[in-house]
């Protein structure tokens, strides 16, 4: 039975205007099939307008891959949550490691946009997640647990209350690995048991996604174990047809 409820489409810088049009259309026309399900759409900052246009009548969400720490001014080649809220977005990815290892964002400057995003009453999805090297030392909840503790520093259970949690293995992310079932549920129970010590009810509640090459042959398996509660989604959610099955595998 599944646990999920809430999964993420995470384009990174692929897609184009055909695509938002597209993937729209695959939605409406299955979306019966896992009504329930939280479903997020996170195109590139170019497509935004355009898939707000597409799904403005839809049970779909938008959310954005990144944004800046700033509120405004002279930052060339940011954007603002003020402008995404005016496209209707309601998710933030952050900390992605991709924009860790090639834009060297910190777990500081995460904890920074953390606290934007959250402040401004949308929700902040903070990726976490060990390299290869890191899980074969051993070293696996040592390096989340760091993460954990200085992506979230300073948010108050208020805020916290707008945060997802993705685990994200780097070793899995788009190399066709992928956790399985049970390694994935053990690190997301130490998440969980870490979020209920540091936010109680706040943290018993907040939701877990797992990405890492999640496609639609096994993403049932891994929405069915207890604290996977959805799945932060990459090349699988660029074909429509893929992307809606592993929603409907949330649904159980």
């Amino acid at each position: 039975m599944s646990n999920a409820s809430l999964v993420i489409a995470n384009w990174k810088m692929n897609g184009n205007r055909a695509l938002t049009r597209n993937m729209s259309e695959v939605l409406r026309d299955n979306q019966a099939d896992f009504k329930g399900v939280n479903v997020v759409i996170c195109p590139p900052y170019t497509l935004l307008s355009e898939m707000a246009g597409h799904i403005y009548y839809d049970d779909v969400a938008l959310g954005a891959q990144n944004v800046s720490e700033y509120e405004s001014g002279a930052h060339t080649g940011e954007v603002s949550v003020a402008m995404l809220q005016e496209l209707g977005v309601e998710y933030v990815l952050l900390g992605h490691s991709e924009r860790r290892a090639e834009q060297h964002e910190s777990d500081q400057l995460v904890a920074a946009k953390a606290a934007t995003v959250t402040q401004a009453g949308l929700t902040a999805v903070i990726c976490v997640g060990e390299d290869k090297a890191q899980r074969e030392a051993d070293n696996t909840w040592s390096v989340i647990q760091a993460q954990l503790e200085k992506s979230l520093a300073g948010l108050s259970a208020k805020q916290m209350a707008r945060v997802v949690v993705a685990y994200e293995p780097i070793w899995a992310i788009g190399t066709g690995e992928t956790a399985s079932p049970a390694q994935a549920q053990e690190v997301h129970a130490k998440i969980r048991g870490w979020l209920v010590e540091n936010y109680q009810q706040v943290g018993a509640k907040t939701p877990l996604l797992y990405g890492g090459s999640v496609k639609a042959n096994n993403a049932e398996s891994l929405f069915s174990e207890a604290d996977i509660n959805g799945g932060l989604i990459g090349g699988a959610s660029l074909n429509g047809e893929d992307f809606c099955a592993i929603c409907r595998a949330a649904k159980g």
